[in-house]
């Protein structure tokens, strides 16, 4: 990245800061006392605008959370991929204009490219904030790499199988040149089906439903109505002899499939499959939500037990909200699943607008805590902002529940 184009970014992001400080030691300790869960529209995104701009701001200020991997700090890669993704909504719903700068300035100051990974799920998700910039100002040549990209895809399309080796194995995951994981439904699909749309060309869409059909073959379990994170959980058990399905790994499938079914026709048989899948999880998920509204990192695992988690929940949230949105799920039935999901996530939220309890990065549920933050947490709350505000709920009389901010361990 070239210092003016980092100071471009800079600029943009600082542009949207209305945190009063950036600096970690300045965050204020989390308040026990309950406040109102924010259901209205205007009040829904007031606070999506907060936790935006106390994100943006510490990016700008060169903050990075810790308990994070080398993945973070990469402009193009997955886990500020994620949180682009989540400002783009955001983005079409605010009228502040530093959300759409911040954007735009990302992609600018990345010269419009994808992650250094040429096949890697993750490496293309990235490639969403660059369509939405195409249509948002920044023109035909935010997606002329992208489309160099997937065109040499096409050319030379993987030809390994799904089955995901140890990443401890020295001859490498060879099979993340294709969607083996249950995350990479987030970071690609709804790349290559956009693409689709924006340009006209199907073969981009035949790509994406073809590889979507072959891990939901493969890693969807037809009796849980839930995704293995990969083919090494297949046959793993947790402490009570439960099957292990990580949250956030189910949480990027069900927040995949409601950014990918738009994109199909309406009647297409590759979306009606899709949404098939999607109202599975959404009863399944209704089924296994805590009593607290979030969802156990090991969503399976005795909730007693389990920690508050957001990432996952955020993800959750933001599908059935979309869900009843679009018409897919009943809303007498889903909406008291989304009014509990969100309240939790509202917990979540330090005073100054931090967004808590996100697991750090990795492959399975682990612990977590009040003061755990990521960027694709962030992004994950802004999708499940947008997402609630976009239904228009009447505001409730219950409030905000305390929390402790030490949880204990979910014990996986």
């Amino acid at each position: 990245m070239t210092s003016l184009a980092h100071t471009a970014l800079a600029l943009a992001m600082l542009t949207a800061s209305l945190a009063p400080s950036a600096a970690p030691a300045a965050l204020a300790a989390v308040s026990q006392a309950p406040s109102p869960v924010p259901y209205s529209r205007d009040d829904v995104m007031a606070l999506a605008e907060k936790v935006a701009d106390y994100q943006l701001a510490t990016m700008a200020a060169g903050y990075i959370p810790p308990n994070t991997s080398r993945d973070t700090a990469d402009p193009k890669g997955w886990v500020q991929g994620a949180l682009l993704v989540g400002l783009t909504d955001l983005a079409d719903r605010s009228s502040n204009p530093a959300y759409r700068q911040a954007i735009l300035a990302r992609g600018l100051a990345n010269q419009w490219e994808l992650g250094k990974r040429f096949y890697h799920a993750d490496d293309h998700v990235i490639g969403q904030a660059y369509l939405w910039a195409a249509q948002n100002g920044a023109g035909a040549e935010a997606i002329a790499p992208l489309r160099q990209r997937f065109d040499a895809i096409l050319t030379y399309p993987p030809k390994v199988g799904l089955e995901h080796a140890e990443y401890s194995d020295p001859r490498g995951v060879d099979c993340d040149q294709r969607w083996c994981w249950s995350d990479a439904l987030f970071m690609a699909p709804t790349t290559w089906l956009e693409l689709s749309k924006v340009s006209g060309d199907p073969r981009y869409a035949a790509y994406a439903k073809s590889e979507f059909a072959a891990v939901t073959a493969y890693l969807y379990d037809r009796d849980e109505h839930l995704y293995y994170r990969d083919s090494r959980f297949f046959t793993r058990r947790g402490p009570d002899g439960e099957k292990v399905f990580w949250s956030r790994g189910d949480g990027w499938v069900l927040a995949g499939l409601a950014r990918m079914i738009p994109l199909l026709p309406a009647g297409d048989p590759d979306r009606l499959k899709m949404e098939a899948v999607f109202k599975e999880m959404a009863g399944k998920l209704k089924a296994i939500q805590k009593a607290d509204g979030y969802w156990s990192p090991s969503l399976l695992s005795d909730p007693a037990k389990s920690p508050p988690e957001s990432s996952g929940t955020a993800f959750f949230t933001y599908g059935l909200a979309w869900g009843i949105k679009s018409g897919l799920l009943d809303r007498a039935t889903f909406e008291p699943t989304v009014r509990k999901g969100w309240a939790a996530l509202t917990r979540a939220v330090h005073p100054d607008g931090k967004f808590g309890y996100v697991q750090p990065v990795s492959d399975r549920p682990e612990s977590v805590s009040y003061d755990d933050t990521q960027f694709y947490g962030v992004g994950a709350f802004l999708l499940a902002a947008a997402a609630v505000g976009d239904l228009g709920l009447k505001p409730a009389k219950d409030r905000g529940v305390s929390v402790p901010r030490t949880p204990r361990n979910s014990g996986n």
